[in-house]
């Protein structure tokens, strides 16, 4: 399987501390691919590199060949790269549909098209995409009073008007039930699966890790550590010390 990101040697300081060390790996298209690792491991600092809120001090990030290092995130999302954040970031006066029309408008660059009213704009589309999520009952609702595993399934529904080849999920389940977890991962495995879409995630709930990871890379004070599927991943003495044995998570 061809990679769709080749990450190679990336690194990162903040004055003498250092975030990450020289982290390289590769994702496909269709696989969902899990950074995990303690607190302050660097798997934040890892994401803003890859979108581009960060710049490397070494290193090349590719996507589908080309290297994207220097780009500013609107430009890497402009290149079908999404991201969804561990707060969710919506419109909260705004309807569920009217966040995902205006994730709309901006993918095909209509937001200046002020003479049209956004809520008359890619309805249609904002509809299949809710529908997808589960989320269509709830188009007119206000997202102010949607539940927290709600405004999770709206904000992939959000993501996914981009139409992205690369999502980057960070801790997407923070916050939710047992139950709302594994039913978001599952549906975000079923939408990979389907359109072709690679996925890297962060997460602290192992039991969603190991469930819908196709591969997993564990991150310890910014230095790649494992790498592999879940069942060697989980088998690996240092993973085990560090989430099981004397080392704290935090």
């Amino acid at each position: 399987m061809s990679a769709l990101l080749q990450v190679s040697e990336l690194s990162k300081s903040f004055g003498g501390v250092k975030a990450v060390r020289s982290v390289s790996f590769e994702i496909a298209k269709g696989e969902l691919l899990a950074l995990i690792g303690p607190n302050g491991a660097g798997k934040s600092t890892c994401f803003n590199m890859l979108n581009g809120q960060l710049r490397p001090d070494a290193g090349s990030v590719r996507l589908e060949g080309r290297n994207i290092v220097g780009l500013a995130p609107r430009q890497v999302w402009r290149l079908g790269v999404g991201r969804t954040f561990q707060i969710t970031a919506t419109f909260a006066s705004m309807t569920v549909r009217e966040n995902v029309q205006m994730a709309l408008l901006s993918h095909h660059r209509h937001l200046g098209r002020l003479w049209v009213r956004a809520r008359d704009q890619h309805r249609d589309e904002a509809d299949r995409l809710l529908d997808l999520v589960g989320m269509l009952a709830q188009a007119e609702r206000p997202c102010s009073i949607l539940a927290y595993g709600d405004l999770k399934r709206l904000e992939l529904a959000i993501a996914l008007a981009n139409q992205p080849r690369l999502l980057l999920m960070d801790e997407p389940t923070a916050g939710m039930g047992p139950r709302e977890r594994v039913e978001l991962m599952g549906l975000t495995a079923q939408l990979v699966k389907a359109q072709g879409i690679a996925v890297l995630f962060t997460e602290h709930d192992m039991d969603v890790v190991f469930k819908h990871a196709d591969r997993l890379m564990v991150l310890d004070r910014g230095q790649l550590i494992a790498e592999g599927a879940p069942a060697q991943v989980r088998a690996n003495a240092q993973v085990q010390a560090i989430y099981l044995g004397s080392r704290s998570e935090h």
